[in-house]
């Protein structure tokens, strides 16, 4: 991974998008590692029960992979410094995530980035919005 130069980076530029597919087997991982056994991501009928449509991925599961995505376009993990986003859309099992983004400002001084950044489904639901994305690169 390496880190777009600060210095060459302008409102608007977009990083590079990457997507995931997301599956059942990764559902059910993310649920144990993160200890939320909520039945809502692991059993189809509870969760067609409380009236999803399925049982459905944690939101914290399509955070992180938002955040690898900014992550990579930065150059590595240690340089995003901030993330957040709106929990909008359920993502399902079998959907692919796909999170973009695009720079909002560059503090050239302190090397800090903002980014406008999303996560949509290829079902077309917008799964992550309103999210901002501070990285720091190298001055």
């Amino acid at each position: 991974m390496s880190a777009p130069a600060l210095t060459a980076l302008q409102v608007g530029d977009a990083i590079t998008p990457l997507s995931r597919r997301v599956t059942q087997v990764q559902i059910n991982a993310y649920a144990e590692a993160s200890g939320d056994p909520n039945p809502i991501h692991t059993n189809e009928e509870f969760a067609r029960a409380v009236g999803l449509p399925g049982t459905i991925a944690h939101g914290m599961l399509s955070l992180g992979i938002l955040a690898g995505a900014v992550a990579r376009w930065a150059g590595g993990s240690e340089r995003l410094t901030a993330l957040g986003a709106r929990f909008s859309r359920p993502l399902l099992p079998g959907d692919t995530l796909t999170c973009s983004g695009r720079v909002i400002a560059v503090e050239e001084a302190s090397g800090v980035v903002s980014l406008a950044v999303e996560a949509v489904s290829d079902r077309g639901d917008s799964v992550l919005t309103n999210g901002r994305a501070q990285v720091r690169l190298d001055t």
